[in-house]
């Protein structure tokens, strides 16, 4: 009867050591001692961010996991697997020398402040032992621009974010495009110095309405300067986003629109930058200067048998084409830097020159039509990239195919015959940009483009402000 009671005694003792006593005092180690989120805007959810808990001690730990509040924001967090809104309070078994992993997002709510920081704590109370993570969230307030019902001819419905009168876009606040905003014809949208303007996936502006088939008279205007510009990009803030290209789609100046002017913009990571479609006018379509445009999926500028004229303009490393002058046009390019070293996609080398310009289109009826070249020139500009030529004619005879390169830096195909459309030209020497693949286009100082320009009085500044005396060929200036 002893014998039972003795061994009754240890059992007991025995089981309360599997439940373990050490778990009172036990502490949790964790991949981070603070989540911080990447910034967002008020009302859209922050990239999931993963903390990893792990137990390296040889018991069992049982801890329960709880947030400190929910007032600044709506925090979502999964443990393992489970809503933590569907545990609070509730404990969690990690074995001896495991872990778990805890998935965690937060969508700020409306705030009235132009910036704030949303904090909380995710609590791990362990027996006696307590221990947190820190969980921290920069956020933006902005001006959101959502797509709504427009009924065309009482009947059709289409979605997009309509400007039907002369509006202007400040700086105070960011502006998030969620779909297409269209600008009507006939009015005009100003978009101001400073402006930030972020773009959801799929999202771009239409100048001009694509719907109606008497679509006249509506504009765009880009007043950046120097030291302020405006920027167009995506809208996710993570580090993996910056360089990213295709988080949007592109500005699209439709026919019939007028008097485009953009200056002192910054266009990055859409499919397209800037589309020009075909106009019937003699005045430019879109005067475009001291602009980037830079990391595109597919072209930088696409312009289909449109008036442009463009100065200090950098566009850099697109998917496809930096410039596609398509089916005729006339166009104006002076002291502008286009250079392609594209290598996003590891698995998608791009085979297509950074120039291309033709004078034809074929139809769906399988015929061929002209759309006259009138004039493509290029002064001071540097063209440039990792194929063996970069810039590409696709001439029809029968047309005009009117172009001239003067006292640009080129690369071009050898066999090609310069003596009637290149004056002064550099060809198939290498620029020595300061840092391409970094982005940095200005000239290092043993460039051969330095001091190879021709000196044009309505050009004497450079897309950073430094003056022209003795000028180099491209936007920068050295």
């Amino acid at each position: 009867m002893r014998y039972l009671l003795l061994l009754s005694i240890l059992l007991i003792i025995s089981c309360k050591k599997d439940i373990n006593f050490e778990n009172q005092y036990a502490s949790l180690e964790f991949s981070n001692d603070t989540i911080i989120f990447d910034t967002t805007f008020q009302s859209i959810g922050t990239s999931t961010q993963t903390l990893t808990v792990y137990n390296n001690n040889d018991f069992n730990i049982i801890t329960n996991i709880s947030l400190s509040s929910n007032e600044n924001g709506s925090f979502r967090i999964n443990v393992d697997g489970t809503p933590l809104n569907e545990m609070e309070n509730t404990s969690v078994n990690i074995k001896s020398n495991d872990s778990i992993f805890i998935f965690l997002e937060v969508t700020p709510s409306e705030n009235n402040m132009n910036s704030f920081l949303i904090t909380n704590v995710l609590n791990f109370n362990t027996g006696s032992k307590k221990q947190d993570v820190k969980l921290v969230c920069p956020g933006k307030n902005a001006i959101f621009h959502i797509l709504h019902d427009n009924i065309i001819n009482d009947s059709i419905i289409y979605k997009y974010y309509s400007i039907s009168e002369n509006t202007t876009w400040t700086s105070e606040l960011p502006h998030v495009v969620y779909g297409q905003v269209v600008i009507e014809p006939g009015v005009t949208l100003t978009i101001e110095e400073g402006t930030n303007i972020y773009f959801h996936s799929n999202s771009g502006i239409i100048v001009g309405n694509p719907i109606y088939s008497n679509n006249f008279g509506s504009s765009l205007i880009v007043d950046g300067n120097i030291n302020n510009k405006v920027t167009f990009q995506g809208d996710r803030f993570e580090e993996w986003y910056e360089d990213s290209p295709g988080q949007w789609q592109k500005i699209w100046i439709t026919p019939g629109s007028i008097n485009n002017y953009i200056s002192n913009a910054i266009i990055k990571n859409g499919n397209i930058g800037i589309h020009v479609d075909t106009i019937g006018n003699n005045s430019p379509t879109l005067i475009l200067e001291n602009t980037i445009i830079e990391n595109m999926s597919n072209i930088g500028l696409l312009a289909q048998g449109s008036n442009i004229k463009a100065n200090n303009l950098v566009i850099r490393d697109c998917g496809q084409y930096l410039v596609t002058l398509n089916i005729g046009g006339n166009y104006n390019f002076t002291h502008c830097t286009f250079a392609n070293y594209w290598n996003y996609y590891q698995n998608r080398n791009r085979n297509t020159p950074s120039i291309l310009m033709n004078n034809y289109y074929e139809g769906i009826d399988g015929n061929v039509y002209i759309r006259d070249l009138e004039s493509a020139y290029f002064t001071n500009c540097i063209i440039y990239g990792t194929l063996s030529t970069e810039i590409s004619f696709q001439e029809n005879n029968s047309g005009t195919f009117n172009y001239n390169f003067q006292n640009c830096l080129i690369k071009l195909d050898p066999n090609i015959n310069q003596s009637n459309n290149y004056l002064e030209c550099i060809v198939n020497e290498d620029p020595l940009f300061s840092n391409f693949e970094e982005g940095d286009l200005t000239l290092d100082e043993l460039s051969p483009a330095i001091n190879s320009g021709k000196l044009l009085n309505e050009y004497l500044i450079d897309i950073n402000g430094n003056t022209r005396i003795n000028p180099d060929i491209g936007a920068y200036e050295r």
